[in-house]
C-alpha cells in the first residue's frame, strides 16, 4: 500500500545530528531502504520535516522504518495511506458505478 510518512524532527537533536554528520547517513540509509516514490523536506510547524511517499508491503516494517528517526532525531512520526491521481480516479469510478 502506498503510504506517506511525515517525520517532524526535534530541532536540538537534528542540529546535533547535522553537526556530527549523522543526518546525511541516516537519511541516505532510509532512502535506500524505502526506495520512495517521492521525498520532500521542509519546515512544518517550525520543525525540520520529511514527507516521504513509499510502498509498505507489511506493517511489521514500521519499527525498522521509524526507529532511526525516533532515536537519532527525536522525531514525531505519522504514517498514513495516500492515493495518487490514478488511484483517486479508480476510487471515484467505483463509487459512481455502485450508485
Amino acid at each position: 500500500m502506498r503510504m506517506m510518512m511525515k517525520a517532524k524532527m526535534d530541532t536540538a537533536a537534528a542540529n546535533k545530528a547535522i553537526h556530527e554528520g549523522r543526518m546525511r547517513t541516516v537519511m541516505q540509509s532510509m532512502m535506500e531502504q524505502l526506495k520512495p516514490e517521492a521525498a520532500y523536506f521542509g519546515p512544518d510547524g517550525g520543525k525540520r520535516t520529511a514527507f516521504i511517499v513509499f510502498q509498505l508491503d507489511d506493517p511489521s516494517q514500521l519499527p525498522m522504518i521509524s526507529e532511526p528517526l525516533f532515536a537519532e532525531f527525536g522525531a514525531t512520526i505519522e504514517v498514513f495511506p495516500v492515493m495518487d491521481r490514478d488511484d483517486l480516479e479508480r476510487g471515484l469510478s467505483a463509487l459512481s458505478s455502485s450508485s
